[in-house]
Formats: structure tokens, sequence, C-alpha cells
């Protein structure tokens, strides 16, 4: 019996990354926030402590629904070897070269032996509102069910209506989370995009996307 196998892209529930947000199938918009991490064990008991009761009072005044997402991957040391053995090349000096290639050599079969592991960490924020369909009742009173430039100008403006809302959303987060001590920056386009490569291709030895 034949299998009707289905894409990969069946199973995801995203339609587009536009304007640096994700927009679902059933029009609910996503955007991604990259934090940098905060370690406890540097600070004293006091600082500790604030920062816990800081965090905990961020998530308890948010009025909507976050999920944090924590990424490990494997570091691409490759093209920090690929730099060093071009140094070696236009190094004169015999025992800096010497010198540069045991060094190579330890990093390279350190690495082979140590997984050196890179954690990313995200805040993926919601908006969902009702969708505005291009068949539904209120764009046939509208246009007529006719004028589809009208349709895309009323659907456009319906996506920055959203996405503004969704901005505030975002605002809110990265105020909370400097509070606590945590920088942060919201993903372009490119750079969501990059994270669902990443997802999708976890063989692929990649570097980690950096906070400016």
């Amino acid at each position: 019996m034949p299998l009707n196998a289905k894409a990969t892209q069946e199973f995801v529930p995203i339609k587009e990354v536009r304007d640096g947000v994700i927009v679902l199938k059933d029009g609910g918009l996503r955007a991604i926030v990259l934090a940098n991490s905060v370690n406890l064990s540097l600070k004293s008991d006091d600082e500790q402590k604030a920062t816990i009761l800081q965090f905990q009072s961020f998530i308890n005044t948010l009025d909507f629904a976050v999920q944090i997402s924590i990424q490990s991957r494997r570091l691409d040391i490759r093209p920090y070897l690929l730099l060093l053995e071009e140094r070696v090349k236009i190094q004169n000096e015999p025992l800096l070269k010497l010198q540069t290639k045991e060094y190579i050599e330890f990093i390279r079969n350190f690495t082979d032996s140590v997984a050196i592991m890179t954690k990313s960490f995200f805040v993926i924020i919601p908006y969902t509102h009702t969708v505005l369909k291009s068949d539904s009742g209120i764009f046939k009173r509208l246009f007529g069910g006719k004028s589809k430039e009208g349709v895309r100008l009323a659907q456009q403006e319906d996506f920055e209506e959203k996405r503004s809302q969704l901005e505030e959303r975002v605002s809110v987060i990265q105020q909370g989370l400097s509070r606590c001590g945590i920088k942060s920056a919201e993903l372009g386009t490119e750079e969501i995009v990059e994270v669902f490569y990443k997802v999708f291709n976890p063989g692929e030895v990649e570097g980690k996307i950096k906070l400016e």
C-alpha cells in the first residue's frame, strides 16, 4: 500500500517570516528576543536573591504568555583554526611559527575529545488576534468581493496593527529583562530564519548568534 508522504513544511505552523515577525498559518504573530545569560554563581548571596526576586516580579507582572527556549549547539571551531593556519603561513619568526602550529594541534586534539557547547537563550513572544480573510463577509461588504488591491491594503493594515501590538509586548519583555541585568536583542528576519534553519538541520555545526 503506497504511503502519501507529506512535505515537512506541512507540519510547520509558520506561513512566513516578514519584517522580523513570524506569521503563523492561523494568523498569529511571534517575535523572538535573544537574551544573554547571567552567572549567578559569580554573584554574592544578596545579589543572587535580588536577581531572582526581580525576575520573579517581572514574570508575575506579565499579562500574556511567553515561551523560553534554550538551544545547545556544539561550537564550530574550524573558522578559528583556519585563521590560525593563515597566520602560520605569513609568520616569519620560526619560533612563533612552531608555537602556533603546536597550539593549533592542541586545540584540534582538545576539541576532538571534548565537546565545546554554546547555548542560546530565546524568549518567544506571541500575539494572536482575529484573522481577517479575503473571502470574509467584511471584505465582501467593503470591497464588493472585487478589489484585490483593496483587500491587500486591508490585510497590510491589519498586519501592521497586530505587529504594533506585538512590538509593545517585545518592549515590555526587554525592559523586564534589563531590570534583571539581562541584555537582549530582538531578532530580525535573517536571524529568525537562521534559528529555524538550525532547528531543522541539527546535524550541522554552527556558531552562535551574537548580541551587539
